[in-house]
């Protein structure tokens, strides 16, 4: 059945998205996107140095502002970097009707090659590229949780994206076609409200990678991706009058 919702997801990018009357109104669906990572625990180090917080929060920041140019509302979660607990995530985010978690890739130690850029002392692996996608099937509806992967997936991949196969290794394929893997227990999936997804951009330790990942004009060209993702899914995928109907 998961696998049917997921093919199904070809449908909806095919068409233009025609977004309900509601939506240019305060009755818009809202969508929680989460910035991973915090400043006290900033992820991965990039090859040349930069938190993955860092590189989180300027794409969370274009998704946010790409959906509401879409009609859509969005709340930035975790902007600060201060948020107490992985379990505040989902708990703050807990009026959205979908919540994606934006994050960058990295590589195991045994993958690294120590380097040095600009006098630090850093590593980098240029193994891997790409992004990749997670749901939880302990999420309340791992169903549309996996469309709306399948969704953004489809979208990037359109627009010349290439994803990862890097994750397949270790984590169960959900739809190998979209790069979207099955990760059950991490929290800010299985303890949303809502379906949820977790973003992987793409793999800053790898060099040439993280400065794609830098340039503002691609996150702003993925950024729009994910956001029509997510707008096709929450609209023709029938969550944008879940709320009103609760």
């Amino acid at each position: 059945m998961l696998r049917r919702a997921a093919r199904t997801t070809l449908g909806l990018l095919l068409a233009p998205i025609a977004l309900p009357h509601a939506i240019a109104t305060d009755e818009a669906p809202l969508v929680a996107v989460d910035v991973g990572h915090t400043l006290d625990a900033p992820g991965a180090i990039s090859a040349r140095g930069r938190t993955e917080f860092e590189f989180n929060r300027a794409l969370a920041g274009r998704v946010v502002a790409a959906l509401e140019r879409l009609g859509l509302r969005a709340e930035l979660i975790n902007a600060d970097g201060r948020i107490e607990s992985l379990q505040a995530r989902p708990e703050r985010a807990a009026q959205a009707v979908f919540l994606i978690s934006i994050h960058h890739d990295s590589v195991g130690a045994q993958y690294l090659t120590p380097w040095e850029w600009q006098g630090m002392a850093l590593d980098f692996s240029d193994l891997w590229s790409g992004h990749s996608l997670f749901v939880s099937r302990r999420n309340p509806d791992i169903a549309t949780s996996l469309l709306c992967a399948s969704a953004i997936g489809a979208r990037l991949q359109r627009a010349g994206f290439v994803p990862t196969e890097k994750n397949g290794r270790r984590r169960e394929y959900a739809d190998a076609q979209h790069a979207i893997h099955y990760y059950d227990n991490l929290v800010v999936l299985y303890r949303a409200q809502q379906p949820a997804v977790l973003f992987e951009a793409g793999v800053i330790k790898h060099r040439d990678e993280e400065l794609l990942l830098r340039d503002p004009e691609r996150q702003q060209r993925m950024a729009e991706e994910i956001a029509t993702g997510v707008a096709a899914c929450v609209t023709a995928g029938g969550l944008a009058g879940l709320r009103r109907a609760e």
